[in-house]
């Protein structure tokens, strides 16, 4: 089963990152990386099941939103290659916010992983999570 992870420590308190990151259907924060985020459907961007669509072609739900945790966990439905629905199975992504207590920052990690013939998609991925991943940093840390 193919994964990819991905780490950052931020210099912002968890409260901070966690009020940014947990709403499902906000990636304001992003905007460098994700011009759009559209929600489908009528279910708040914070209840499991929610559904967007990122930049017109990733489209994702949410499994968990986890504020006790501070974690979100959702899967790619269907997006262009190589995570297309045709390439991937069961994506399943998870965003895990922990307190760095010694400064009071925020230890990010990014995980994912699926189901493949192929590793096609990990690098794909790579890319995109660690480019959220400094982006978030960029956003929390000038605040």
């Amino acid at each position: 089963m193919p994964q990819c992870y991905q780490s950052i420590v931020i210099a912002a308190p968890i409260e901070q990152a966690w009020e940014t990151i947990k709403n499902f259907h906000d990636f304001s924060w992003a905007s460098d990386v994700i011009e759009h985020c559209d929600a489908v459907g009528k279910i708040r961007g914070n209840e499991i099941g929610a559904k967007r669509i990122l930049n017109g072609v990733f489209h994702e739900t949410l499994l968990e939103c986890n504020t006790a945790a501070r974690r979100i966990r959702y899967s790619i439905d269907d997006g262009p290659s190589p995570v297309s629905s045709r390439e991937i199975k069961n994506y399943v992504g998870t965003l895990q916010l922990r307190p760095v207590t010694l400064n009071n920052g925020t230890f990010v990690e990014w995980r994912s992983s699926w189901e493949a013939q192929t590793e096609d998609a990990k690098e794909f991925c790579h890319q995109i999570y660690a480019a959220l991943l400094r982006t978030l940093a960029q956003k929390l840390e000038i605040a």
